[in-house]
């Protein structure tokens, strides 16, 4: 009988370990420095948190084991009730774990903030001054991703990529529903939603193939909602750049609507070249050229309104026969202009 349970101690051990092979460690272990940054805040809030936990489950146990029924030995102060020594330290040690959780996070709620700047590459390289970040711009469709790369004018589906140790500026905006752009080995979560853009600036630091996902629910395809980011050196940045150049394919408007229709499982698509403000389209929400930008509704709906107020609208020229007050073309522009052009813009009806 001791022979079995000294064989089945270690097996049962082994399988209870087993699961956590599973496990992955890559977010507490980012070769991203934002995201390596985001993973020892939480590993410092956890240990911060187990100063408390850890000895307020040591004590139960040993409280319930020494004052049990059995235990004659121990001391029975039915009519005990208040300790200042005890109540001190009983509150004391949650409010000063409190305090330096909150300066923790104070702290590195800025210094983490995704609208800002990066101010490092990794620790002791600072970002330096005349560093141009790789804008990439995200649109979350349904079931797929696309990538925009103003600068080198490409674009692809469900693959990204960037040179190690450069800042990366992400543009984030979606087609239809909310989504969530993540990747774990890069930089932590942030939400990709229609006529909206949001930003996430990261860095990675090691070479590699990594996964990106959405980590919001978004409909029938979500699973299947990946994409991968691959880590590179300048020069084979520089060949998956030329290689993307080499599909000759352009990504036009035409091309984006059919793209922006939903289904699942897409390949990688290449697109050589992109037409000239799409993303701007895509996120005003005007690629079908049909319909009215968003910006040029905010436009007129700041100056009271489809023509509403009358201080938005001006008089036809003298001999024009087509009807009444019309909106000024000042008002379709969305930045202001040293000369503006009082010319006229026709109301839609």
């Amino acid at each position: 009988m001791n022979a079995l349970k000294s064989l089945l101690r270690p097996l049962l051990l082994a399988s209870a370990l087993l699961p956590l092979t599973g496990c992955n460690m890559l977010l507490l272990n980012a070769p991203g420095d934002v995201a390596a940054q985001q993973g020892n805040l939480i590993i410092v809030s956890t240990v911060l948190m187990l100063l408390i936990i850890v000895p307020v489950i040591a004590l139960t146990l040993i409280f319930a084991w020494r004052y049990r029924a059995s235990n004659k030995a121990a001391v029975y102060k039915p009519d005990w009730d208040h300790s200042t020594q005890l109540e001190l330290l009983i509150w004391a040690a949650p409010l000063l774990i409190i305090i330096v959780l909150g300066a923790i996070t104070w702290v590195s709620t800025h210094t983490l903030d995704p609208y800002r700047s990066l101010s490092r590459i990794k620790p002791g390289q600072p970002v330096a001054a005349d560093a141009k970040p790789l804008v990439i711009e995200v649109v979350a469709l349904d079931w797929k991703w696309l990538f925009l790369y103003p600068e080198q004018n490409i674009a692809t589906v469900n693959e990204i990529a960037a040179p190690v140790d450069r800042p990366i500026q992400f543009k984030i905006t979606a087609s239809t529903v909310m989504n969530s752009f993540y990747i774990p080995a890069l930089a932590g979560q942030i939400y990709a939603m229609p006529g909206m853009e949001t930003k996430l600036h990261a860095v990675m630091n090691q070479p590699g193939n990594y996964e990106g996902f959405s980590a919001n629910y978004s409909g029938e395809g979500f699973s299947h909602m990946r994409f991968r980011f691959h880590g590179m050196s300048q020069a084979d940045f520089n060949g998956w750049v030329a290689q993307n150049r080499a599909s000759g394919k352009t990504l036009q408007r035409a091309d984006y609507l059919e793209l922006e229709r939903p289904s699942e499982k897409e390949p990688v698509r290449r697109y050589g070249a992109v037409a000239p403000g799409l993303y701007k389209a895509i996120l005003n929400r005007c690629v079908d050229t049909s319909k009215m930008c968003m910006d040029e509704m905010m436009a007129i709906d700041a100056g009271g309104g489809l023509g509403l107020n009358t201080n938005a609208l001006a008089p036809r020229r003298r001999g024009d026969l087509r009807g009444g007050p019309v909106v000024t073309s000042a008002m379709c522009v969305t930045e202001p202009t040293a000369t503006p052009n009082w010319g006229v813009a026709t109301l839609a009806p």
